[in-house]
């Protein structure tokens, strides 16, 4: 018996360390630092003579914090090296539109300004989740969103506008028929920016520190050669038919060879300087590279030869202007490595991925991923700027203003305005039904050819992100219970398990185990909040004026699990109401609870203050595990009320930077976000929605560098606040320079931030994107999809349909299937309906959040949580080694995952690559 007890003590000790590890974790969800993509610094160059000759501010990149001191580099894997706004997901004419049936509008907006609309009627990614994309093309950019789909509810143009901010039209949109259109508009998304890349490679010798003495190098060091062999392929200019990057193909008057790469669908180009024609006679090499380009690259790699104690490239040792990044790379012999070092321009927006810290790459396939990827995102970021956005506004007004003048005449000589402003994709009168069928199969035809012609051009991404089968994506979903059959109201997670309320009773779910019932359902629960460092678990039942907030012992309700004493009701929960809850619709708890956690409890529009002070007699330890089955609600003690105007719909709690002071609460109702002063009561202004309808979705606290922020996510749009403390009473929330927002392409009913991802969750979709710039990352189709719980792991309810057929080969495919559709091993056997030979199942699946956020942060980052240091006691009476996780590749798989990636670009590959068509990850 002793022996028994003793394990049971050793497992639930290691429980014990694993939730704490977890809750930590958690914690660090919501931190983030800009830090981590360099500092702006004002860069001088002089000549021999001490003179200053050019100066400017650039961004630097150089892997070290400078305060971080104390962790071992190099020790995790990174996962956060992506594309950022990648073609595949955001060309959508070229990709939904053109060669299929959809329709486009002309207008004029209540400024005399022409618009253009795109709507199709879709499948997403033939995943069965038939949406409605459109697109508004106006003179400050295009507007894209997804729109659902009803069988009995027809879409009107009116509703789509409006769903884009756009309500009062000088003119109303009339429908074109043109088949012809879909070249125009197939223009106007390629000012959106070039698919493929050409970036600048530069040598520099020990010492040279003026562009002319680097233009004037003819040839390069034998590491200098490696490194372009690492880049790409050396080929032949004369007769080249892929992209050329502006080199002449004809005559050879920018050089004979030049390197040549292609890289997740986009082709690359380098201009080397070593390759390019030289004058002897000239002395300044600049003007004659300035002759044959007359415009630079935006992005260029300095490679330096010389050690670190050398002076350093400076991009102010560069005349142009046009060059607004510059990749100083740098070999050293002795470990077989290269260091990299970022400067850009300062008004180029923020981009990734983040360079590791220290940025030294020893693995050099890695190396040549990153460098890649790294360009690619500056690049795209560059366009952004005002110099070229700018630019690219002016091209976009022109480009529709034309169209617009040439459509017209034709809109009101042929009457193509005859379809009603408010439908979209009707049914055809019969007695047109044959020539509106003639004209869609011209159109069609006209966009099918379009379409080819692009593709072969090389002026679309052919190949759209091949590497996707053999790299592990951080948000890749595990399967965790296979047909569920209940209603899922809301979960937590609760170490390793899930903690779910379902119209069947509240559930305790472990992978691969049974459910366990825990309440029966006459317990109706609408919020949960499993804290294990605090032994609690905080419910809110809602049942009209009977609506409660209860709170109970983690220990007492494990206890009645592993005794099987009974399944409790709400009739055994009296002791467990929170007094002053009754009627209460929504709660809020502080992320951050170290030290003391605060309960904001909403009452219609009062707002209840609770606080229990941490005591660590009442945590998850040993003996209250052991003890400790009475109700928590003494140690609960009431603050104040405080009365809102109205009834909040969303409400966060946000840690001022000391513990007993500042503390705010985000609430939202009516058209705006407030900040309401926990100590006072006081509201300020935070933020006003300018639209008719408001849908809030959720304001999210996040911490950058220790200090306060909000992103606050309503409609399509997120936008991020910086919140500073209180300052003689009143917060300092007025608009700074750290504040940006970004909209969505669906509107989401759940936002989740995990540092360096924010996710957005629709019925049918997951929306990926990074915090710190809001680009796009990827976007996972998952069928009528609901998020479960999120506070910790994330835990997700899809539907899936199931094959019966078991053909090899389509368990191969289905091994290879992307992360957002579970593999046939992971789906559970359901008998198949004898009419349409598939049964949709719904199951439970899992995002570990250590994938997102602890894989994803090389560099430790101040947290509110003080740090926990958890020793295990071993049998000896010895406390172990701190528990430490490990979360890296292996180096077999990460030299595995190189070689393939390589020869998928290459095009070695062409079984996998028709693999990949079938998979529809490749799908125009």
């Amino acid at each position: 018996t002793e022996k028994n007890s003793s394990n049971i003590l050793s497992i639930r000790l290691l429980s014990v360390v694993q939730l704490s590890v977890s809750e930590d974790l958690g914690c660090r969800r919501g931190e983030f630092s800009r830090k981590h993509y360099g500092s702006v610094e004002l860069l001088i160059s002089s000549d021999a003579d001490g003179a200053i000759q050019r100066a400017g501010r650039f961004r630097v990149e150089n892997g070290s914090s400078g305060e971080n001191t104390d962790y071992t580099p190099g020790t995790w894997h990174r996962t956060d090296v992506h594309l950022e706004n990648p073609e595949y997901h955001t060309r959508w004419y070229f990709k939904y539109f053109l060669g299929k049936v959809h329709q486009n509008y002309i207008g004029t907006d209540a400024e005399k300004n022409p618009f253009f609309l795109s709507v199709v009627l879709s499948d997403q990614n033939n995943q069965r989740v038939p949406q409605y994309h459109s697109i508004l093309w106006r003179k400050t950019g295009t507007q894209k969103i997804c729109l659902p789909y009803s069988p009995t509810k027809t879409l009107s143009v009116k509703s789509i506008l409006s769903a884009m901010s756009l309500d009062k039209f000088e003119k109303s949109p009339r429908e074109i028929f043109h088949p012809e259109i879909q070249k125009d508009l197939l223009v106007l998304e390629e000012q959106e920016g070039s698919v493929n890349f050409k970036f600048g490679v530069l040598y520099a010798k020990d010492g040279q520190l003026t562009d002319d003495e680097m233009f004037s190098n003819e040839t390069g060091s034998e590491s200098f050669q490696r490194f372009l062999h690492l880049l790409g392929d050396t080929i032949t200019l004369k007769g080249w038919t892929g992209y050329r990057g502006g080199l002449d193909t004809k005559n050879d008057t920018t050089g004979t060879c030049s390197i040549y790469t292609v890289f997740q669908g986009h082709e690359i180009m380098f201009h080397v300087s070593t390759m390019l024609p030289y004058s002897r006679e000239n002395k300044q090499q600049v003007h004659v590279i300035v002759s044959v380009f007359p415009h630079p690259d935006i992005v260029t790699i300095v490679f330096q030869e010389g050690e670190e104690s050398s002076p350093a490239f400076k991009p102010s040792m560069i005349r142009s202007h046009f060059t607004h990044i510059f990749a100083l790379v740098r070999y050293n012999k002795q470990n077989d490595s290269y260091r990299l070092k970022i400067f850009s321009e300062e008004s180029v927006p923020l981009f990734g991925p983040p360079l590791p810290s220290p940025p030294v790459f020893t693995n050099h396939q890695e190396f040549r991923d990153f460098v890649l990827v790294k360009l690619i995102n500056g690049e795209k970021a560059t366009l952004e700027t005002p110099t070229f956005s700018q630019k690219r506004q002016r091209t976009l007004d022109m480009l529709i203003r034309s169209l617009y003048q040439d459509l017209m005449p034709d809109l009101h000589k042929n009457m193509l305005n005859r379809r009603s402003f408010s439908d979209v994709l009707p049914e055809s009168p019969k007695s047109t039904r044959k020539k509106e069928e003639a004209r869609q199969a011209e159109f069609v035809r006209l966009g099918q050819a379009l379409k080819l012609k692009t593709t072969v051009k090389g002026d679309a991404t052919a190949n759209l992100s091949t590497t996707s089968f053999c790299k592990k994506e951080p948000w890749e979903s595990q399967s965790f219970c296979s047909n569920f059959p209940h209603e899922v109201v809301c979960a937590d997670s609760w170490g390793q398990s899930l903690l779910v309320s379902t119209d069947a009773g509240i559930l305790l779910i472990d992978d691969g185990q049974p459910s366990v019932q825990v309440f029966d359902k006459t317990l109706q629960i609408k919020q949960m909040h499993v804290l294990e460092a605090l032994n609690l678990l905080i419910a809110r039942t809602d049942k009209g004026k009977d609506s409660r907030l209860l709170v109970f012992r983690l220990s007492a309700v494990q206890k009645d699990i592993e005794t099987k004493q009974m399944i409790r009701s709400k009739y055994d929960c009296r002791e467990n109401k929170l007094e002053r809850t009754k009627g209460c619709h929504l709660y809020a708890i502080n992320t951050h609870h170290g030290s003391e956690l605060r309960i904001v409890v909403a009452i219609r529009n009062k707002l209840l203050l609770i606080t229990k002070k941490y005591n660590p007699r009442n945590s998850l330890t040993s003996s209250s595990l052991l003890s400790s089955s009475e109700s928590p609600v003494e140690e609960f003690q009431y603050i104040r009320e405080i009365c809102l105007s109205d009834p909040p719909v969303v409400m966060t709690l946000v840690d001022g930077p000391t513990e007993d002071s500042d503390n705010m609460i985000c609430v939202a109702y009516r058209h705006q976000f407030d900040l309401i002063n926990e100590s006072t009561g006081e509201p300020y202004r935070l933020h006003h929605v300018e639209t008719n309808k408001v849908n809030f979705v959720a304001a999210i606290d996040v911490y950058e560098d220790g200090e306060a922020g909000l992103l606050l996510c309503y409609n399509y749009v997120c936008q991020y606040r910086k919140v500073y403390p209180f300052n003689g009473g009143s917060p300092l929330i007025q608009p700074s320079a750290y504040d940006f927002h970004f909209s969505w392409n669906q509107v989401p009913y759940a936002v989740v931030c995990a540092f360096p991802y924010i996710l957005a969750f629709t019925t049918d979709s997951i929306e990926i994107r990074l915090v710190v710039n809001g680009n796009l990352v990827h976007t996972a189709v998952v069928p009528e999809l609901q998020l479960v719980a999120s506070r910790s792991d994330i835990y997700f309810k899809a539907t899936a349909a199931v094959s019966g057929s078991s053909d090899s080969s389509s368990k191969e495919m289905s091994s290879r299937s992307s992360p957002q559709t579970p593999t046939a091993d992971e789906m559970p056997e359901c008998p198949l309906s004898s009419l349409e030979g598939e049964v949709p199942c719904k199951n439970l699946y899992k995002i570990p959040l250590s994938n997102l956020v602890g894989r994803s942060i090389e560099r430790p980052l101040k947290s509110p949580l003080a740090p926990k240091v958890i020793t295990t006691t071993t049998s000896s009476g010895i406390a172990s080694l701190p528990v430490t996780h490990s979360l890296s590749l292996s180096r077999m798989e990460i030299k595995e995952i190189a070689s393939r990636t390589r020869k998928e670009l290459l095009g070695k590959l062409s079984l996998f690559f028709s693999v990949h068509i079938n998979c529809q990850v490749y799908n125009f």
